[in-house]
């Protein structure tokens, strides 16, 4: 028993519940100038962040770019080089017992005991956090019901599908409801149905507590995020809520649909027009030079010629086209 204990403190970091004099404070994680180095290789250079209460926060970057590095020091399990970190006003390195009890974290690779059934796995990490036993038995009702997990209590958790393991591991970081949840990839390896549920389950963690989540799938950051930071050769090239991340990249372009369409090559031939795709018999995607003023001249074009006009909405860029543009700027 001695070795198991040691084994899931190695991975969660553990300690008893704290009651905060500042829990009023809006800011739940504060990291200033963090910087690491694996030998000779630095990693990390010069981060800093915050994370407000009540806000879920997009950490984005691509493979390398330092986000599992990051979020390991966030959490205590990787100490920075140089840097401070405060979780709910408590220096993460001069308090970590303290600190860490404010805190949930679900790596990417989730720390779970796959000898054990659900119930005494959760059981386990409540008590592990400092719960009371009285206390556990709501915590873990609770809990496998945001989770998804009302069956799955009596299961040995190696029987157990990629999906349920991964609930599983969301379970341990938030059974004793911290204030900062960390979530490393939560949702890889998930079916459709399942990722529809974590981020809904995510949505919900962040009305009650702070959510820092790292992922690859642009999809999740729009559906869940409220803010977006991206990492790129270790250090913070972009910070802004996700709805001004889509309008970063502008697109100067348009969709129109036109019941009684001209050929391609009229369309191509209007003033200021770069490209026309068509995407359907009825549909045109339409690119042109910003300074145009080709909206009138779509319209009194249409009019003139009876194209019989339906449809005119401005193109947005993509998630994805943004990341792109935001990374390659970097890099240049």
């Amino acid at each position: 028993m001695r070795n198991i204990l040691g084994y899931i403190q190695g991975y969660l970091q553990l300690s008893s519940p704290l009651t905060l004099s500042n829990a009023s404070s809006q800011i739940t994680l504060s990291a200033q100038n963090l910087s690491r180095s694996f030998a000779a290789h630095r990693v990390i250079h010069d981060l800093s962040l915050q994370l407000l209460r009540g806000e879920v926060l997009g950490l984005l970057g691509p493979n390398g770019a330092g986000k599992s590095t990051t979020l390991q020091m966030l959490t205590g399990c990787l100490l920075p080089d140089s840097g401070r970190i405060e979780i709910c006003g408590i220096d993460l390195q001069k308090k970590p017992v303290l600190a860490k009890a404010q805190i949930g974290y679900l790596p990417e690779i989730p720390p779970l005991y796959r000898e054990c059934n659900v119930d005494n796995y959760l059981t386990f990490a409540a008590r592990l956090r400092g719960m009371k036993a009285d206390d556990v038995t709501a915590a873990l009702l609770q809990v496998k019901q945001r989770c998804g997990l009302e069956v799955a209590g009596k299961k040995i958790i190696s029987t157990l599908s990629k999906g349920y393991q991964q609930r599983t591991g969301i379970a341990q970081a938030i059974i004793h409801q911290p204030a900062v949840i960390v979530l490393d990839e939560p949702t890889v390896g998930l079916d459709p149905a399942q990722i529809r549920d974590v981020r809904q389950l995510i949505r919900d963690l962040g009305n009650s507590s702070s959510v820092i989540l790292s992922t690859h799938l642009l999809g999740e950051v729009e559906s869940v995020c409220d803010r977006v930071q991206i990492m790129q050769h270790g250090r913070l090239i972009y910070s802004d809520s996700s709805a001004g991340m889509q309008h970063y990249a502008q697109i100067s372009g348009h969709l129109i649909s036109l019941r009684k369409p001209p050929a391609l090559s009229e369309l191509v031939k209007i003033h200021g027009i770069s490209s026309v795709e068509q995407t359907s018999p009825t549909e045109f995607r339409i690119m042109h030079a910003p300074e145009t003023d080709t909206v009138n001249q779509l319209l009194s074009l249409a009019a003139q010629y009876d194209w019989q006009l339906q449809q005119l909405t401005p193109l947005h860029a993509t998630l994805e086209e943004t990341f792109v543009k935001i990374t390659k700027e970097d890099a240049q």
